[in-house]
């Protein structure tokens, strides 16, 4: 599994900890330290690297499952298409990306929150991309006591 944008590692660590093999990417070096301390500290097995999510080709490998918990939304409806593109070149055929992002539904959304529409426009068939499923979720922050709106969608590669 490959986790992009996987920060100080709490999801990566999680999956890691079942067994399966997983690489958490971050462009955030401080975050990846904390995430290699939390799992030398958890004697969890995983694999933190940097990259540039626009860059997730230079990874070299591909992936049947690809996790994206917050990392959508910080990015602009120009700078999406980009990732989206930087997605589909480390997702395996049949794979099946997980995308948790700010929903643009309900008061007390995130910042930059996103539209479903946002959203099935960005994986389309003609980026190579189906829906699966999109349903409203909520997102734990710090600001938000209860967590934010959310959207979780499971998005095949096509």
């Amino acid at each position: 599994m490959l986790d992009a944008g996987c920060g100080t590692g709490e999801n990566a660590l999680h999956v890691a900890s079942l067994g399966l093999p997983v690489l958490g990417v971050d462009v955030a070096e401080t975050a990846l330290a904390i995430a290699r301390a939390k799992a030398g500290d958890r004697g969890i097995e995983v694999e933190f690297a940097a990259a540039d999510a626009f860059k997730l080709e230079r990874l070299g490998r591909r992936f049947d499952t690809v996790l994206d918990c917050g990392l959508f939304h910080t990015f602009d409806g120009g700078e999406r298409p980009g990732y989206v593109a930087s997605l589909a070149s480390v997702t395996r055929r049949d794979g099946t990306l997980y995308v948790l992002c700010f929903s643009d539904d309900g008061p007390g959304t995130g910042p930059h929150p996103v539209s479903q529409e946002e959203l099935r426009a960005a994986f389309s068939p003609g980026n190579g991309w189906s829906i699966a499923a999109i349903e409203p979720d909520r997102v734990q922050t710090r600001y938000h006591d209860d967590g934010a709106p959310a959207w979780f969608a499971a998005i095949k590669r096509i």
